[in-house]
């Protein structure tokens, strides 16, 4: 968790499904936030704390990052608003728990849309319903040649393409000021 003086509001990110919270697009949206004066927290969700690499089912990842954003909201983010998000898998969680955390935006980086096709099974489904069912100001970071899809925007959804793939790496500097701009007219509207 980073420690500012006097935060405008919180953000709290989880990581990717195979990942932890040192993904470069985690740390860039970090900067931008500390940039704009909002404390930040990464959240390791209790399948990586316990060294496991394959994820919980998607309601025991979504009660513990519900309790973990509740945690935070009555400890050291207390009477701040949260925004919530994470990259791929992280952001799916936040886009799925974000009324239920109060949260007054949600920060998806790399959101995954559509898994690509495995051979010889058919391709899955896609996830579009989990950001269409958020209720407040989204913004979606996604790589230009990411192979999970890049959706489309909405009301109150904004969709960013950046140099890269999914994992957001080609092009840091563009993840953070992209972040920072959006997080900046979240908090003056």
């Amino acid at each position: 968790m980073s420690e500012i003086s006097e935060p405008r509001a919180a953000l709290i990110l989880g990581h990717g499904a195979g990942g932890g919270v040192s993904a470069p697009d985690l740390l860039a949206a970090r900067e931008a936030a500390l940039q704009k004066r909002i404390g930040v927290a990464l959240v390791e969700q209790p399948y990586r704390v316990a060294g496991r690499r394959s994820p919980a089912p998607a309601r025991q990842l979504d009660a513990a990052w519900s309790a973990a954003v509740t945690g935070l909201l009555a400890g050291p983010f207390s009477g701040l608003d949260p925004i919530v998000g994470g990259r791929s898998a992280g952001a799916r969680v936040a886009c799925r728990t974000a009324a239920s955390t109060g949260a007054i935006g949600v920060l998806c980086l790399a959101f995954p849309l559509r898994p690509p096709a495995r051979a010889g099974k058919p391709r899955a489904a896609s996830r579009l319903a989990e950001l269409e069912a958020v209720n407040v100001p989204t913004l979606v970071v996604q790589g230009k040649s990411d192979r999970f899809g890049i959706p489309p925007s909405g009301p109150d959804r904004r969709v960013i393409t950046v140099v890269g793939d999914h994992s957001l790496r080609s092009d840091r500097q563009a993840v953070t000021s992209a972040v920072e701009e959006w997080l900046q007219q979240l908090l003056t509207s």
